[in-house]
């Protein structure tokens, strides 16, 4: 099952405006994210947690936000890194072809693989890692981003 995602008409979301690209971001069950977006206040857009939900397809030009997993695992340091349910999303052709920038969450803890799945993402995709957070974000983050958000995409 497939679900084409427009933002709900007449919604406040609606109302925060387009001149800002559509966040589409992606949570776990732990909420960090989730979190950290809803802090932001832009229009967003979650991927689903469980692949019995629909597919998610977006209509319009996006900046991706995503979580990494591990400090890089398995064969080479990169497996693992990003959530499967974020890859599932971006092997959707037309859904690539969308994204223009990537934020990623991550630990401190990874030591060199901090946010690493940002840098996965920003290498294969060929877009802008636009930012690295600590797990949900401090106010500084939110700060930093929504105003980095504001004047990068006036200059795409």
């Amino acid at each position: 099952m497939v679900a084409a995602v427009a933002v709900q008409q007449g919604s406040a979301t609606e109302e925060i405006g387009r001149d800002m690209p559509l966040l589409v971001y992606f949570s776990s069950i732990s909420g960090n994210t989730a979190r950290f977006v809803d802090k932001l206040g832009r229009r967003a857009v979650r991927i689903p947690l469980h692949s019995t939900q629909p597919h998610l397809v977006v209509d319009e030009p996006f900046v991706l936000v995503t979580p990494t997993y591990g400090g890089g695992q398995g064969r080479g340091e990169e497996r693992g890194a990003v959530p499967k349910q974020v890859i599932r999303f971006l092997n959707d052709e037309h859904n690539r072809s969308l994204i223009r920038g990537v934020i990623s969450a991550g630990n401190t803890n990874f030591g060199e693989h901090f946010c690493l799945a940002g840098e996965v993402i920003s290498r294969k995709c060929d877009v802008p890692h636009l930012y690295r957070l600590e797990l949900f974000g401090t106010p500084e983050d939110v700060d930093r981003v929504s105003e980095g958000l504001e004047r990068w995409w006036k200059l795409q």
